[in-house]
């Protein structure tokens, strides 16, 4: 019996894909504009609408801006340029901030363009929504992730009444006799309504805590990520600094445009209690929800600095010129820088 050799079989020869081929399981941009025809559109609107409701505010509020800019016609224009100096020092302050309160470095540049983009959307949204917004996505289009990033704009919002309070202590303590706080710190009548909210706010917490399961998860893993985050940057010098010192800051230079806007038309207050105003004013109605704090905080800077001697009308134009300085003349501008960054797809 012949005996063959035994030879063994080859395995299939694997198959080689082509190159171009599975490319059209991933859809490309003209498919993708084919089943989402809107879709080329949204970032178009997106940049105009920043533009849109500024046209809109601006009109609503024509008035008031035609009365501040008519009445700084007369204001001095030096003390007015000191005055702009500051404001653009509240953005450098902001970005500070923003920095300290995140243990990533970011962009000086992009950091301090969001930031004024933030402003701007600020003037829009009610209770500092906007600027924490567009400051989220700036965070999370460096890489960030979420849950971190929200830690640090939690974190910034807890450090500024902090600081603000810090602030107010310590000119309480430099010039404990000077400042005339009689007719302005609140009396009893009024400090319990603030006791019973805060109370009041700090129950309703607890109780959507210990009572609706669904948002205790994420809520106390929010927590932990901040406290985390908190510990690390405080290990952390450079972020101390940036954190506390930009916090502060924001609210000095704030309180500077007041004072400087009132020197331009010789409000008959001193450096140091317009300083005081400022931070009395905007830490007892600061937190109501209202575009940049625009209404509560004029009426509040309206009524302490007349409770400082000042005549009301020149008390109003001060804060009419204030508003001119830090919110309506950069306005446009920073819409337009709204407008770039999502256009550049940096938010």
């Amino acid at each position: 019996m012949s005996s063959f050799p035994i030879v063994p079989i080859a395995p299939p020869a694997p198959t080689v894909q082509s190159p171009l081929q599975g490319i059209s399981d991933c859809p490309s941009p003209a498919s993708r504009a084919r089943r989402f025809p809107g879709a080329r559109y949204a970032r178009r609107v997106l940049c105009l609408l920043p533009l849109l409701l500024i046209g809109i505010w601006a009109a609503d509020n024509w008035p008031v801006l035609h009365d501040g800019a008519r009445r700084l016609t007369t204001a001095d224009p030096g003390w007015l340029a000191i005055g702009a100096a500051f404001t653009f020092l509240c953005w450098v302050s902001a970005a500070f901030a923003r920095q300290g309160a995140i243990p990533e470095r970011l962009p000086p540049g992009l950091l301090l363009a969001s930031q004024f983009a933030a402003g701007a959307a600020n003037n829009v949204l009610p209770a500092g929504l906007g600027a924490h917004a567009v400051t989220l996505r700036f965070l999370t289009g460096r890489g960030i992730p979420l849950a971190r990033a929200t830690a640090s704009l939690a974190l910034y919002s807890l450090v500024k009444p902090v600081a603000k309070l810090l602030l107010i202590l310590a000119l309480l303590a430099t010039f404990p006799t000077s400042l005339a706080t009689a007719d302005v710190l609140p009396d009893q009548g009024t400090l319990l309504p603030i006791v019973v909210g805060v109370a009041g706010t700090v129950i309703v917490v607890t109780l959507v805590l210990a009572l609706v399961r669904p948002l205790r998860r994420p809520l106390l893993d929010g927590l932990r990520t901040a406290l985390t985050d908190a510990r690390r940057l405080h290990t952390r010098p450079v972020r101390v600094a940036a954190l506390w010192g930009g916090a502060a800051g924001f609210s000095l230079c704030q309180a500077a445009v007041l004072a400087c806007v009132g020197a331009s038309l010789g409000l008959p207050i001193a450096w140091p209690d317009v300083v005081f105003a400022y931070l009395a004013a905007s830490a007892a109605v600061g937190a109501v929800p209202a575009p940049a704090g625009i209404g509560p905080v004029d009426a509040a800077l309206v009524f302490t600095l007349a409770a400082m001697g000042a005549p009301m009308s020149l008390a109003a134009a001060t804060v009419v010129g204030f508003r001119v300085l830090t919110v309506w003349l950069p306005l446009l501008p920073g819409a337009l820088v709204l407008s770039l960054l999502v256009r550049a797809k940096v938010l």
